[in-house]
């Protein structure tokens, strides 16, 4: 009967408290494209859908797709990088994005995330702007969180 008795209050107490149940697990679902829509803010670029091969950037001009890698300033011209693979970037590719002075970097690695050696961010280091590097599609959502909330943020995408 204590045993009864204890499952009852076990249920009772699980039932009154919804926010103690474990979630759900679901298996994991990689969309082929990802729409972003966030809150816009005039003047401000932002990044409205991403695949793993383009990015389309809404920026004062209108909607444009990119199929090759391209810097996102939170502000002004969105413009094309030189960068197509990893192993090529250089220190120089970095050492440019201090013309948008930028109070932060997002660097999308493409596919999978890879890391940027500290020689080659080191004139942003110094110059007190932090550099985060991810996948593209996080880059981009990252951005436009970042964009809303009207953050000084630049966005490097190795896209292809």
């Amino acid at each position: 009967m204590g045993r009864e008795r204890e499952r009852r209050q076990k249920l009772e107490f699980t039932a009154s408290r919804p926010h103690l149940q474990p979630a759900l697990h679901f298996p994991a679902h990689t969309p082929t494209t990802v729409k972003l829509q966030p809150d816009r803010i005039e003047g401000v670029n932002a990044i409205f859908s991403t695949t793993h091969d383009a990015v389309s950037v809404n920026n004062q001009v209108g909607l444009q797709q990119w199929r090759s890698s391209v810097i996102v300033p939170f502000k002004g011209e969105v413009v094309a990088w030189a960068c197509t693979r990893h192993e090529d970037l250089k220190r120089e590719d970095f050492d440019a994005l201090l013309a948008y002075q930028p109070e932060l970097v997002i660097f999308g690695s493409g596919k999978t995330i890879r890391f940027v050696h500290p020689s080659l961010i080191r004139t942003l280091i110094d110059a007190r702007i932090g550099v985060e590097c991810m996948d593209t599609l996080a880059a981009c959502r990252t951005y436009n969180v970042l964009a809303s909330e009207n953050r000084r943020v630049v966005a490097a995408l190795l896209i292809g």
